[in-house]
Protein backbone atom coordinates (compact mmCIF):
# COMPACT_ATOMS: atom_id res chain seq x y z
CA UNK A 1 0.00 0.00 0.00
CA UNK A 2 1.40 3.43 -0.88
CA UNK A 3 2.10 5.90 1.93
CA UNK A 4 -0.94 8.07 1.12
CA UNK A 5 -3.42 5.16 1.31
CA UNK A 6 -1.63 3.82 4.39
CA UNK A 7 -2.03 7.20 6.11
CA UNK A 8 -5.74 7.39 5.29
CA UNK A 9 -6.29 3.81 6.49
CA UNK A 10 -4.46 4.62 9.74
CA UNK A 11 -6.66 7.70 10.27
CA UNK A 12 -9.78 5.63 9.65
CA UNK A 13 -8.67 3.04 12.18
CA UNK A 14 -7.90 5.80 14.70
CA UNK A 15 -11.43 7.17 14.20
CA UNK A 16 -12.88 3.70 14.82
CA UNK A 17 -10.79 3.45 18.01
CA UNK A 18 -12.04 6.84 19.26
CA UNK A 19 -15.62 5.91 18.41
CA UNK A 20 -15.36 2.60 20.25
CA UNK A 21 -13.41 4.02 23.21
CA UNK A 22 -15.51 7.08 23.97
CA UNK A 23 -18.90 6.09 22.55
CA UNK A 24 -19.40 9.20 20.47
CA UNK A 25 -18.64 10.30 16.97
CA UNK A 26 -16.05 13.08 16.78
CA UNK A 27 -16.15 13.39 13.01
CA UNK A 28 -19.85 13.41 12.10
CA UNK A 29 -19.41 10.16 10.17
CA UNK A 30 -21.00 6.87 11.17
CA UNK A 31 -18.90 3.99 12.44
CA UNK A 32 -20.15 1.88 9.52
CA UNK A 33 -18.94 4.50 7.03
CA UNK A 34 -15.53 4.73 8.70
CA UNK A 35 -15.19 0.94 8.73
CA UNK A 36 -16.22 0.70 5.07
CA UNK A 37 -13.66 3.36 4.13
CA UNK A 38 -10.93 1.52 6.05
CA UNK A 39 -11.85 -1.72 4.29
CA UNK A 40 -11.79 -0.10 0.86
CA UNK A 41 -8.43 1.49 1.54
CA UNK A 42 -6.92 -1.74 2.78
CA UNK A 43 -7.16 -3.44 -0.61
CA UNK A 44 -3.84 -5.21 -0.13
CA UNK A 45 -5.27 -7.30 2.72
CA UNK A 46 -8.34 -8.19 0.68
CA UNK A 47 -6.20 -9.18 -2.29
CA UNK A 48 -3.94 -11.28 -0.07
CA UNK A 49 -6.99 -13.32 0.95
CA UNK A 50 -7.72 -14.25 -2.66
CA UNK A 51 -4.20 -14.95 -3.86
CA UNK A 52 -1.45 -17.38 -3.15
CA UNK A 53 2.20 -16.46 -3.26
CA UNK A 54 3.27 -20.10 -3.11
CA UNK A 55 4.88 -21.44 -6.25
CA UNK A 56 2.34 -22.87 -8.67
CA UNK A 57 2.57 -26.64 -9.03
CA UNK A 58 2.04 -28.84 -12.07
CA UNK A 59 -1.22 -29.92 -10.41
CA UNK A 60 -2.39 -26.26 -10.35
CA UNK A 61 -1.58 -25.85 -14.04
CA UNK A 62 -3.30 -29.12 -14.95
CA UNK A 63 -6.42 -28.05 -13.03
CA UNK A 64 -6.52 -24.77 -14.98
CA UNK A 65 -6.05 -26.59 -18.29
CA UNK A 66 -8.97 -28.92 -17.51
CA UNK A 67 -11.19 -26.05 -16.34
CA UNK A 68 -11.92 -24.61 -19.78
CA UNK A 69 -11.66 -21.15 -18.20
CA UNK A 70 -9.56 -18.22 -19.36
CA UNK A 71 -6.29 -17.81 -17.49
CA UNK A 72 -3.00 -15.98 -17.90
CA UNK A 73 0.45 -17.42 -17.36
CA UNK A 74 3.54 -15.23 -16.90
CA UNK A 75 6.81 -17.09 -17.34
CA UNK A 76 9.56 -15.11 -15.67
CA UNK A 77 12.52 -17.08 -17.00
CA UNK A 78 11.49 -16.71 -20.66
CA UNK A 79 9.80 -13.29 -20.24
CA UNK A 80 6.61 -14.56 -21.90
CA UNK A 81 2.93 -14.04 -21.17
CA UNK A 82 0.56 -16.75 -22.39
CA UNK A 83 -3.22 -16.40 -22.51
CA UNK A 84 -5.07 -19.71 -22.23
CA UNK A 85 -8.65 -20.90 -22.65
CA UNK A 86 -8.42 -24.15 -20.71
CA UNK A 87 -5.65 -26.09 -22.47
CA UNK A 88 -5.80 -24.04 -25.67
CA UNK A 89 -3.17 -21.32 -26.09
CA UNK A 90 -4.95 -18.28 -27.55
CA UNK A 91 -2.30 -15.53 -27.30
CA UNK A 92 1.41 -15.23 -26.52
CA UNK A 93 3.60 -12.14 -26.14
CA UNK A 94 7.05 -11.13 -24.96
CA UNK A 95 6.93 -9.07 -21.76
CA UNK A 96 9.19 -7.30 -19.29
CA UNK A 97 8.83 -8.29 -15.65
CA UNK A 98 10.58 -7.05 -12.52
CA UNK A 99 14.30 -6.44 -12.20
CA UNK A 100 16.22 -8.49 -9.63
CA UNK A 101 15.94 -5.69 -7.06
CA UNK A 102 12.15 -5.39 -7.70
CA UNK A 103 11.09 -8.91 -8.63
CA UNK A 104 7.66 -9.87 -9.88
CA UNK A 105 6.10 -12.07 -7.19
CA UNK A 106 5.35 -15.66 -8.12
CA UNK A 107 2.09 -17.34 -7.28
CA UNK A 108 -1.49 -17.82 -8.32
CA UNK A 109 -3.60 -14.67 -8.31
CA UNK A 110 -6.87 -13.28 -9.66
CA UNK A 111 -7.31 -10.03 -11.55
CA UNK A 112 -8.76 -7.72 -8.88
CA UNK A 113 -9.42 -4.50 -10.78
CA UNK A 114 -9.08 -3.13 -14.29
CA UNK A 115 -8.49 0.45 -15.41
CA UNK A 116 -8.39 1.57 -19.04
CA UNK A 117 -5.83 4.24 -18.03
CA UNK A 118 -4.06 4.86 -14.73
CA UNK A 119 -1.24 6.91 -13.23
CA UNK A 120 1.48 4.83 -11.57
CA UNK A 121 3.58 6.42 -8.85
CA UNK A 122 6.35 5.30 -6.57
CA UNK A 123 9.31 6.76 -4.71
CA UNK A 124 11.31 7.23 -7.90
CA UNK A 125 8.74 7.23 -10.70
CA UNK A 126 5.51 8.92 -11.75
CA UNK A 127 4.09 7.64 -15.03
CA UNK A 128 0.84 9.16 -16.34
CA UNK A 129 -1.62 7.50 -18.71
CA UNK A 130 -0.51 3.89 -18.26
CA UNK A 131 -2.82 1.95 -20.60
CA UNK A 132 -4.85 -1.21 -19.96
CA UNK A 133 -3.99 -1.81 -16.31
CA UNK A 134 -5.09 -5.06 -14.65
CA UNK A 135 -4.11 -5.31 -10.96
CA UNK A 136 -3.75 -8.84 -9.65
CA UNK A 137 -1.85 -8.51 -6.35
CA UNK A 138 -1.55 -5.26 -4.41
CA UNK A 139 0.29 -2.80 -6.64
CA UNK A 140 1.36 -5.53 -9.11
CA UNK A 141 -0.34 -5.40 -12.49
CA UNK A 142 -0.22 -6.44 -16.10
CA UNK A 143 -0.27 -3.22 -18.15
CA UNK A 144 0.83 -1.51 -21.30
CA UNK A 145 4.24 0.16 -21.32
CA UNK A 146 4.78 2.97 -23.83
CA UNK A 147 7.97 4.28 -22.20
CA UNK A 148 10.31 1.47 -23.21
CA UNK A 149 10.81 -1.18 -25.88
CA UNK A 150 12.92 -3.59 -23.80
CA UNK A 151 10.47 -6.47 -23.95
CA UNK A 152 12.13 -9.78 -23.24
CA UNK A 153 14.34 -8.18 -20.55
CA UNK A 154 13.33 -7.71 -16.88
CA UNK A 155 13.24 -3.90 -16.54
CA UNK A 156 10.10 -3.15 -14.50
CA UNK A 157 9.59 -2.45 -10.80
CA UNK A 158 7.65 -5.71 -10.45
CA UNK A 159 4.73 -5.31 -12.81
CA UNK A 160 4.38 -7.23 -16.05
CA UNK A 161 4.98 -4.71 -18.86
CA UNK A 162 3.36 -5.46 -22.21
CA UNK A 163 3.52 -3.50 -25.48
CA UNK A 164 0.42 -1.26 -25.61
CA UNK A 165 -1.24 -3.04 -28.56
CA UNK A 166 -0.87 -6.43 -26.84
CA UNK A 167 -2.04 -4.95 -23.54
CA UNK A 168 -5.19 -3.71 -25.30
CA UNK A 169 -5.97 -7.23 -26.52
CA UNK A 170 -5.39 -8.76 -23.08
CA UNK A 171 -7.48 -6.07 -21.39
CA UNK A 172 -10.45 -6.84 -23.64
CA UNK A 173 -10.02 -10.60 -23.28
CA UNK A 174 -9.52 -10.93 -19.50
CA UNK A 175 -12.16 -10.16 -16.89
CA UNK A 176 -11.94 -9.32 -13.23
CA UNK A 177 -11.49 -12.70 -11.57
CA UNK A 178 -9.35 -14.19 -14.35
CA UNK A 179 -6.58 -16.34 -12.85
CA UNK A 180 -3.00 -15.11 -13.26
CA UNK A 181 -0.19 -17.62 -12.71
CA UNK A 182 3.29 -16.15 -12.34
CA UNK A 183 6.14 -18.64 -12.31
Amino acid sequence: MDKHRQGIATNCLAAVFLFNSFGFNLFGVSLAAISSMANLLNLDAAIAQTSSRRSPTNRDIERLRRSGQRWIEVRLRSQRLLAWQGSKLVYAVIVSTGKSNNPTPTGIFKIQTKYPVARMRGDDYNIPDVPHVMYYSGNYAIHGAYWHRSFGIPVSRGCTNVAPDHAAWLYQWAEVGTTVVVR
